[in-house]
């Protein structure tokens, strides 16, 4: 059975410790190890998603198992992305889920709840960016109405990623 909840302070450890191993089994093998690294620790190290928990611009919802521990998490927050985006616009962050929950409906619960968050918070349109290779992503946006428009060099260490900017409108 999992639990859902919207994470506090006190989950940044072990969320960083869930969003890395996440990561790191999906992406890791793309990288050099140094920019695998520098990444882990500028996103997920204590100066990243830990600190955002306490940020109120940043709402952050775990799944977590009957042992406690988090197999999921959805963080929304401002657009990051550069250009001109309406003050309405939300972006999704990040939406992960462990390996092993996959199938399970973590990933649908997580992104039902970002985008109840962002329409009860009057958001017109929810923004993302998913690597150009990750199917699986693509096709699990695509379901909720997400379409492409535009291409972002996302950066992995000194690595340049291929992604795309996908758009909901809410």
């Amino acid at each position: 059975m999992i639990a859902y909840r919207n994470a506090v302070a006190a989950d940044g450890a072990d969320l960083a410790a869930m969003a890395k191993r996440s990561f790191t089994d999906t992406f890791g093998t793309l990288y050099r190890p140094k920019d695998l690294a520098a990444f882990l620790e500028q996103t997920f190290g204590e100066a990243g998603l830990p600190a955002q928990l306490s940020d109120p611009a940043f709402t952050v919802r775990v799944a977590v198992d009957e042992s406690g521990e988090i197999v999921g998490f959805a963080k929304i927050g401002p657009v990051a992305f550069p250009g001109d985006w309406p003050a309405t616009a939300i972006e999704l962050h990040q939406l992960y889920v462990r390996g092993d929950q996959h199938g399970a409906g973590v990933g649908p619960a997580l992104m039902d709840w970002a985008i109840d968050v962002a329409r009860v918070g009057g958001r017109t349109e929810m923004i993302l960016s998913v690597y150009v290779d990750n199917h699986r992503a693509h096709r699990f946006y695509q379901r909720y109405g997400f379409v492409e428009i535009g291409r972002y060099v996302f950066m992995v260490g000194e690595q340049p990623d291929d992604d795309r900017i996908m758009r909901l409108e809410l």
